[in-house]
């Protein structure tokens, strides 16, 4: 059922993850590919695997240490919208489209 609630996720990015150095010295935040990474690898009902990102929106930066929600909605077909938040401030959204 389309906007049906789906899952969430748990996920603290360590502050030691290799992705924060040089990412950017002095002021680390995590690069939106590691969080991307994390989409996919979460994403419920995607043992088939994940066809493609279709859309990805990056509102706030992730520091070393932040605890982060990760939640999945069904959409229209084989796709899944996600939103990412830490607390009340939203991360990141986008789509995926489910391979079939």
């Amino acid at each position: 059922m389309q906007g049906e609630h789906l899952a969430e996720h748990a996920l603290t990015v360590p502050a030691d993850h290799p992705a924060f150095a040089g990412h950017f010295p002095g002021a680390p935040i995590l690069p939106g590919v590691v969080l991307l990474d994390a989409v996919v690898q979460r994403a419920p009902g995607a043992s088939a695997g994940v066809h493609q990102i279709s859309s990805a929106k990056f509102f706030s930066p992730v520091a070393p240490g932040e605890s982060l929600v990760i939640a999945y909605t069904r959409t229209a077909g084989a796709g899944l919208r996600w939103s990412i938040a830490c607390g009340a401030r939203k991360v990141a959204s986008g789509t995926l489209v489910l391979a079939t």
